[in-house]
């Protein structure tokens, strides 16, 4: 697929963006949904992980945790869920739509200002903190994806999930939540907003 040239809009959630910055995307680079889902450790103040409280706090009488313990659970559970469902859908992008960026090696976007600040309501929603609402200039590749359609972080089988993200790689139809992964070259030609965090 040959490259383009376009203009999208960004929330900055980490470290903030300078003027003139360049940030180049490739399908081997992983972003911070990769490292957040894929890469970090949930264990207790003893250093045990998920697998090791449940099998040292399991009896006869059941499950017995304590808050601490509890949390890692819960946190575990949520993130392996959340990775199954990117793993799920990146395999559909591999199979069916290699042409697209992957979700796990590319800048979200928004294709207006309009689509961003439904993103930063939702990120407020989460109590995720939002640094910088910027312009980028764009020459490279993306795709529009609803994230509504996206596989949900639930028990359905995976035959399910695979539908799911099927569905979510045919593009954005329903325009619920608009959402455009980008790769390529990308350049910070404006910072629109900044906030006071």
């Amino acid at each position: 697929m040959k490259d383009k040239e376009f203009i999208v809009y960004h929330l900055v959630t980490r470290t903030k963006m300078k003027l003139g910055q360049i940030i180049n995307f490739d399908n081997n680079q992983h972003n911070s949904l990769y490292h957040f889902f894929f890469e970090r450790e949930q264990v207790n103040s003893k250093g045990e992980d998920f697998i090791q409280i449940l099998s040292s706090h399991y009896s006869d009488d059941g499950l017995n945790l304590n808050k601490e313990d509890a949390e890692v659970a819960m946190k575990y559970v949520d993130q392996t869920m959340r990775a199954i469902r990117e793993t799920v859908v990146e395999m559909v992008r591999l199979q069916e739509f290699p042409e697209y960026p992957s979700r796990l090696s590319c800048l979200y976007a928004a294709k207006n200002y309009e689509d961003v600040l439904k993103w930063k309501m939702l990120f407020d929603s989460y109590n995720r903190n939002v640094l910088q609402i910027v312009k980028l200039r764009v020459v490279g590749n993306y795709f529009e994806g609803d994230g509504s359609l996206l596989p949900k972080e639930d028990g359905v089988p995976f035959s399910r999930k695979i539908e799911q993200a099927r569905e979510y790689w045919m593009g954005n139809r329903h325009n619920d939540l608009p959402e455009l992964l980008i790769n390529g070259r990308i350049e910070v030609v404006e910072i629109i907003e900044e906030f006071i965090n």
